[in-house]
């Protein structure tokens, strides 16, 4: 059983990709590898972020790690909050206060865009298309690897489900567009989800070195 340091204190991430990893793979916390306090992440792209986390594991244990970032990114919204997704209403991080802004700043600019048109104005219609988007860095003996996974969908007008965490409440995955990433069983939404195409990538890579 191969062991991988997963740079995050997520307890959702980590059964995430465990279960995506499967029976081959051990993953460790940073906890368990006798790390604690924040891991840096000051990067201005998903990739830079994954790579700053899982540089910071490497660097101190030495072992091999992976790290994520992802980013909710909305068309109607110019892409935010994209790299800011976690922290979209405030450093605290907080998913029910993310979510509230979320609708609040799209129904905001779906008005305003309404306003426009009764103005005469040529303005596009509002979309509420969105996209999940996952960059997974994996360090093996140094040197980073990356895997990227894409879940397109579209933003809800209000909450549905209690499954999953941060954003799922509120996305609605093209795969399912009856219910949200909330309302999915996990082994479903392992099966489609960013974060688990991601993984799969990285487990394919490292089976493939065997």
């Amino acid at each position: 059983m191969r062991k991988l340091i997963f740079a995050s204190g997520n307890p959702h991430k980590v059964e995430e990709a465990a279960a995506v990893l499967g029976d081959a793979f051990r993953i460790i916390t940073p906890a368990e590898a006798g790390l604690s306090g924040e891991i840096p992440e000051t990067g201005n792209t998903l990739r830079s972020n994954s790579l700053q986390k899982a540089r910071y594991i490497y660097e101190h244990t030495g072992a091999d790690c992976f790290a994520d970032d992802t980013g909710l990114e909305v068309d109607i919204l110019g892409g935010e909050p994209g790299v800011f997704t976690a922290r979209y209403a405030g450093e605290a991080c907080d998913p029910e206060a993310n979510m509230q802004k979320l609708l609040l700043e799209m129904s905001r600019r779906e008005y305003a865009a309404s306003v426009a048109r009764e103005a005469g104005l040529s303005t596009p219609y509002a979309t509420r298309r969105a996209r999940f988007r996952t960059c997974v860095t994996l360090i093996l003996d140094g040197q980073p690897h990356y895997f990227d996974g894409i879940l397109e969908g579209q933003i809800a007008r209000e909450k549905s489900g209690v499954r999953g965490f941060g954003y799922d409440p509120v996305f609605i995955p093209d795969d399912y567009p009856d219910r949200t990433l909330a309302e999915l069983p996990p082994e479903v939404k392992n099966a489609i989800s960013h974060r688990g195409k991601a993984v799969r990538a990285m487990a394919e890579y490292l089976k493939g070195l065997k």
